[in-house]
């Protein structure tokens, strides 16, 4: 157990000191309340079920899957030299040999830093749209909210889990991104197969969005189901992949 506690105490330590970690934090928090912001500015802006919860959902799932990705990409990335002596991982696994324990540090401090980035998001967000509109967003409730944060949860795990795969975060970084932020390809291809619609990105929303166009409808739970099987399809591979290979 104190092993356990040490593991956790280190990743947490890394992740607070890591300058793209910090990125993230400001993104999960900084870019939804900015975007809400500017949307409850508009002439055209007309409130809605979903004000607030849209940003949230874009914006927030941005800073998580940095955090994610950056949380493990870090532990890759060389000295100078390519050597696998100059990486982090070195340095953890020497510090923590039983790699599942490591793997489990680290999912529970991003974890925790992603509840906690989602939860500030969150007041961040609506204060942002109160302020500029002068009053109060009257669809919040205490369901919807803890959709944000399991979504938001879940988003940052699967970018971890993906890049623990990888061991590079360009390509996930890049791809979950863009997916979240521009034209979603798994919302194209939800036009095309019913089958779409179960991915994470076009179901976990419905947890906390009232009014999304995808054409298909799910229950929040169901969506919160959702997202929890993608995490554990791509985890599970994952820490096998992690605990069988070389560092």
């Amino acid at each position: 157990m104190t092993t356990v506690f040490r593991a956790l105490r280190a990743e947490g330590h890394k992740l607070l000191t890591l300058p793209s970690a910090r990125l993230a934090i400001a993104l999960g928090v900084l870019l939804p309340a900015g975007l809400a912001a500017l949307n409850a500015r508009s002439p055209h802006w007309s409130g809605g079920v979903d004000a607030g919860f849209t940003e949230l959902g874009m914006g927030g799932a941005i800073g998580a899957i940095v955090l994610g990705v950056v949380a493990v990409s870090s532990e890759y990335t060389t000295g100078g030299e390519e050597s696998a002596a100059t990486r982090q991982i070195a340095a953890t696994l020497t510090a923590t040999p039983a790699r599942l324990v490591a793997l489990a540090a680290k999912l529970t401090a991003v974890g925790l830093l992603a509840l906690a980035v989602a939860a500030a998001a969150v007041v961040a967000t609506f204060t942002a749209v109160h302020l500029v509109r002068g009053e109060p967003v009257a669809a919040v409730t205490a369901g919807r909210v803890l959709g944000v944060l399991v979504y938001l949860l879940c988003t940052a795990w699967l970018a971890l889990a993906v890049t623990v795969l990888t061991r590079n975060g360009v390509v996930p970084m890049a791809m979950m991104i863009a997916n979240v932020s521009l034209v979603s390809v798994t919302y194209l291809l939800s036009k095309v197969t019913d089958a779409a619609h179960y991915f994470p990105d076009v179901a976990g929303p419905h947890m906390f969005l009232r009014d999304v166009a995808t054409g298909a409808h799910f229950a929040p739970v169901t969506a919160g189901l959702v997202m929890v099987a993608w995490v554990a399809a791509v985890l599970v591979p994952a820490a096998v992949v992690f605990c069988r290979r070389d560092a």
